[in-house]
């Protein structure tokens, strides 16, 4: 965009936001009417309602990031908000799925609900911290907060499924770990521009390598503890992989030492193998990955309690590459597991593979869009900040995934913006109105950098 003024820039961007947006009403409305036509044979009954939603939800979040961040990426709101549509049209075409089987209430209207009040959150965080390094300052009592919520559900949580991931407040089930992902990569993110020099140094050879200090092992060997303690005491995978992961990532990132990432591979493999040979929740997990068929056997394998994953494998297998079509399968039968991480199953069997490789190709730009602001970041703390959010993002889509199609053993976490949960999706709002403001601060300073030093002042702070 040579040759532009910053504030052509800026709308060029928003124009192009506008557009994606508009196709994004069109694609989930599009969905939403197809869906309920092959269930159906008519019209949706909220049609109106879901439209309106879906109009007003993409209007008022562009607007406000129009407002507060004019120069942010043009593709990450209409990513985000593609997803949640998706989402939406899913849930709904569940929900009467499991009124028909199970007489299960409906949860579409309840993440209708969450997906306004996380773009609300998402706005706020647009238009109240207008500066990411402010965050910077808060690094310790991040880290502080998210112990707590990461260990409350230890002592404090519900155990649902087998697995102490959720908090009951005022009636309403909180999932900390889903906010604890954030606060870690800020923490880790401040953390890593204070020590990242200290953390380069290199130690001994070995194998070809040059390992870090065992001085320096400390920090990784704390995390590693960390989430050893939350996959023995709460039973969660998922959480575990993730906090150790972004770590390991950002980490990586900050140094530029492969031999973190040996360390951190390896420490992950010992202490995944200790706690599937021993804690009986995850072993059976790793059971029933190990042989999804087996929940068939007569006698039934110990540890083997649930077909979820076998059922997975039937929905992916019927759904071939092109699908049953929307609203034709049957997703019921994976029973409350479909409204969770194995919602995947559903796109599977109804669009088949072609479906999936859209859906993770959305994820897989939206986890891209964060790694080239993070390459834009002119300060050290906004790059670190923009990989550790999308490293969450990627590794939180990977351990779902990977789960219900049997590439690792299931972890039970809620698939981004897709999943029903209140908390998966107001805390995934909130990392996008995180990365909208890092990217708009990256991309003012690179125009206001493109620059001739003749500007006047004033354009350069327009």
């Amino acid at each position: 965009m040579r040759g532009l003024t910053p504030r052509t820039v800026a709308g060029a961007r928003r124009r192009t936001e506008a557009l994606l947006l508009a196709l994004v009403v069109a694609i989930t409305v599009f969905g939403h009417v197809s869906a309920s036509l092959a269930m159906n044979g008519r019209l949706p009954a909220n049609l109106t309602g879901f439209t309106v939603s879906m109009t007003l939800l993409s209007l008022v979040g562009h607007l406000g990031v129009r407002r507060f961040a004019a120069y942010a990426d043009p593709l990450i709101l209409p990513l985000a908000m593609l997803l949640t549509g998706l989402g939406l049209i899913l849930l709904h075409r569940l929900d009467q799925a499991y009124l028909e089987r199970y007489n299960s209430p409906a949860v579409a209207p309840g993440q209708l609900m969450w997906s306004v009040v996380g773009v609300g959150a998402c706005l706020a965080v647009v238009a109240f911290l207008r500066d990411h390094r402010l965050l910077q300052r808060f690094i310790y009592i991040t880290m502080a907060v998210s112990l707590v919520l990461l260990i409350a559900p230890a002592f404090f949580g519900a155990d649902t499924y087998g697995a102490k991931r959720w908090i009951i407040l005022f009636g309403l089930s909180l999932q900390p770990g889903e906010f604890v992902k954030i606060m870690i990569a800020v923490f880790f993110a401040g953390y890593l521009v204070l020590h990242r020099d200290t953390l380069a140094l290199a130690g001994r050879k070995f194998l070809g390598m040059r390992l870090p200090p065992m001085r320096q092992l400390g920090p990784i060997i704390t995390v590693w503890l960390i989430s050893l303690m939350v996959l023995v005491f709460e039973r969660d995978l998922g959480t575990s992989l993730i906090f150790f992961g972004v770590f390991v990532v950002m980490l990586y990132v900050a140094t530029e030492r492969t031999s973190w990432i040996v360390c951190g591979g390896i420490m992950a493999a010992v202490g995944a193998f200790v706690v599937g040979s021993t804690e009986p929740h995850v072993k059976g997990r790793v059971a029933a990955w190990l042989d999804p068929l087996s929940y068939y056997q007569d006698p039934r394998p110990p540890g083997i309690s649930s077909d979820q994953s076998a059922q997975a494998l039937f929905s992916f297998g019927t759904g071939g590459v092109s699908g049953t079509g929307l609203g034709m399968g049957h997703p019921e039968l994976i029973s409350f597991a479909g409204r969770s991480d194995f919602i995947l199953t559903t796109v599977g069997e109804e669009l088949g593979l072609a479906g999936v490789m859209a859906v993770l190709i959305l994820y897989a730009l939206l986890a891209q869009r964060g790694l080239r602001m993070a390459l834009g970041a002119r300060d050290p703390f906004g790059k670190l900040l923009a990989v550790g959010l999308a490293s969450a993002l990627a590794l939180q889509v990977f351990v779902v995934a990977g789960g219900v199609t049997g590439l690792i053993p299931l972890t039970g976490k809620a698939l981004p913006f897709l999943a029903s949960g209140g908390s998966s999706l107001l805390a995934n709002w909130i990392m996008i109105g995180l990365l909208i403001r890092i990217s708009d601060s990256a991309e003012r300073q690179r125009e206001a950098d493109s620059l001739p030093m003749t500007e006047p002042p004033a354009t350069l702070a327009a």
